[in-house]
């Protein structure tokens, strides 16, 4: 696993920045966002580079075609955010509320979640490559169609995840909560599970245990 962190971060100090005030197609270097209310924003082709967010909360905002490279979110809150042909690359949430959000469409490369409450995601037409997922909560998430590339699931609860045109070969499995998990025999095929997740997986063959 080569998961990178973001970049150059510490090149120099970051300077104030107010999400209350951007506008469409900025592109900012270097800024700090910190303590911050911004529910209902939208955003619409704005660009984040080397930036930060610590505790900000931008529940049911919309983002459209926004880019965050080299970012960090910490103990951020974006329930019910849409994050829509949005693109991460090197950034990491770290205990963050990010429940109800929607990626449809969007790309995430060489991502951290680590420890959030991620329930009821929508990953529809996600690209994700290079992505870990640890001690996270997906519950009742949603993979439609996802491209994943070394994706690494690490103590995530899966419970009820549904997964539809989604493979998982060569996915790691083994320390997840996959009951009530939704899946093909076609997607789940060249997953790696381990031997008591066999039970949460027999209604793929059709049969009954007794």
């Amino acid at each position: 696993m080569n998961i990178l962190k973001p970049q150059n971060l510490q090149m120099k100090e970051l300077e104030k920045g107010d999400l209350s005030i951007l506008k469409e197609d900025e592109k900012l270097d270097y800024y700090d966002f910190e303590n911050q209310e911004c529910d209902n924003s939208s955003l619409y082709e704005v660009e984040f580079e080397h930036c930060k967010f610590k505790n900000v909360c931008m529940q049911k905002g919309k983002l459209e075609k926004c880019t965050f490279k080299d970012v960090i979110f910490d103990k951020c809150n974006f329930s019910n955010t849409e994050f829509l042909e949005t693109t991460f690359i090197r950034c990491e949430f770290i205990d963050c509320k990010i429940s109800g959000c929607n990626f449809a469409e969007s790309r995430l490369y060489q991502v951290a979640f680590l420890e959030n409450n991620g329930s009821y995601m929508n990953f529809s037409m996600t690209s994700i490559e290079n992505i870990l997922l640890k001690d996270t909560g997906l519950k009742n998430s949603y993979f439609q169609e996802v491209k994943m590339k070394n994706t690494y699931f690490e103590n995530v609860d899966l419970t009820q995840a549904k997964f539809f045109k989604t493979s998982l070969r060569d996915i790691d499995l083994s320390s997840s909560k996959i009951e009530g998990i939704a899946i093909t025999i076609e997607d789940i095929k060249g997953a790696t599970i381990d031997q008591f997740q066999v039970m949460d997986l027999l209604y793929l063959l059709g049969v009954k245990v007794k």
